[in-house]
């Protein structure tokens, strides 16, 4: 028992800020890649293997931790029954190697991916890059995954529970293999989320990534029509929902607000990473020695927080009340979390914030969504969605 609370405290966030904290304090030292990639492994073996005695001690202990159960944060939309609205944005897990354990981080649903039909290698390294100072970073991986494929036998191997029957909503988020032209696109995207379908709670269509060229011209409304309308006719097609850029004008954010009510999507995700430099240009990368102006690559973190408030704002005006948006992009706090829900978020993501803050983030940023509930009145989660309501100390 004694190993066992050992591992949960390292898990939870005892241990996170002592071990990782002068790492994610500077930007050089250990390549952010590589520390994900070891922290996926750990993640895949623990999920494989939660069944097992000694593993599953650590693992409930984990979640004793890091779980809030709250009636009042649980919302069912788009069919999917979210124990609360904090998930893991996509991006970490991409090949959905931990997918049977991330309700046991306090997450209320996990986005898997981005996959894509063909596995690909993604961009050269180095891509993905630690902004300590402003707790953000930047990433250029291209969509690297092993493809929709071996996704499945990843899947299937964690005999994780079907839809609908799982502690937490488990989405999948879909991209364009990078070799598959834009004409056939709807194809490509087709392929992954016939084969995945069955497995997926929602799915997601990315059309925003900076990371693969010309991949966000299918944000263009012709295109994306043409994308979803094929993607539905899919037998078994899961909720689709579409995540969109911060860059785009406002008149298209209207736009696909529109679309995505004609076309019947779920949901819009905002926002993926951004080009936008925010004040940043002249920022060095001490690994390259070029600034981020110089930079190819999405920006994504804190500097993020404002720019992402304000789409998620333009989306419920134009898009109503009845449309979910689920909110990411700067996530780093329970204020920042509460800006977003009463911006018009039903749910939120994160990411960044989440590798930064550690583990911990999630049941802080839980804890202060029902202090504000209580504090403003609210009944429910819901309630505070698109209300206004400033954060109350």
């Amino acid at each position: 028992m004694g190993e066992s609370s050992h591992i949960d405290r390292l898990l939870s966030g005892g241990l996170y800020k002592k071990i990782f904290g002068s790492v994610l304090s500077k930007d050089e030292g250990a390549d952010a890649e590589d520390l994900t990639r070891l922290s996926l492994l750990a993640l895949s073996k623990a999920s494989s293997m939660r069944n097992w005695p000694f593993v599953s001690i650590a693992l409930e202990s984990l979640a004793a931790d890091l779980q809030r159960k709250d009636l009042r944060l649980e919302q069912v939309l788009f069919g999917c029954r979210f124990p609360n609205p904090v998930g893991l944005a996509a991006g970490f897990d991409k090949n959905g190697v931990a997918a049977g354990i991330w309700h046991l981080f306090g997450f209320g649903f996990a986005e898997l991916g981005t996959v894509t039909w063909h596995a690909q290698k993604g961009n050269p390294r180095p891509r993905l890059f630690r902004l300590a100072k402003e707790k953000a970073a930047l990433n250029r991986m291209g969509f690297n995954n092993n493809g929709a494929v071996i996704m499945r036998r990843t899947l299937e191997r964690q005999k994780i529970p079907v839809p609908g029957q799982r502690p937490a909503v488990l989405g999948v988020n879909f991209g364009k293999s990078r070799i598959t032209s834009l004409d056939l696109a709807p194809d490509d995207y087709a392929s992954s989320l016939e084969l995945l379908a069955p497995l997926a709670d929602y799915a997601v269509i990315n059309v925003s990534s900076p990371n693969t060229p010309g991949l966000r011209d299918l944000q263009d409304i012709r295109q994306l029509r043409r994308l979803v309308e094929k993607l539905r006719r899919i037998p078994g097609c899961p909720p689709l929902l579409v995540k969109i850029a911060p860059d785009l004008e406002n008149e298209a954010i209207d736009n696909l607000a529109k679309l995505s009510f004609e076309e019947g999507l779920a949901g819009i995700i905002a926002v993926n990473t951004s080009l936008d430099r925010f004040g940043l240009e002249g920022r060095v990368l001490p690994q390259t020695g070029r600034t981020l102006q110089e930079e190819a690559g999405g920006l994504s973190g804190v500097p993020l927080q404002q720019r992402a408030s304000e789409v998620v704002k333009r989306l419920r005006v134009a898009a109503g009340s009845e449309l979910p948006i689920i909110g990411v992009g700067g996530i780093d706090s329970p204020e920042a979390a509460w800006e977003r829900i009463v911006a018009g978020a039903s749910l939120l993501q994160l990411y960044t914030g989440w590798i930064f803050e550690g583990p911990e983030l999630v049941p802080q940023i839980l804890e202060g969504l029902i202090s504000q509930l209580e504090q403003n009145g609210f009944q429910h989660i819901s309630e505070a969605v698109g209300s206004g309501v400033p954060w109350k100390e």
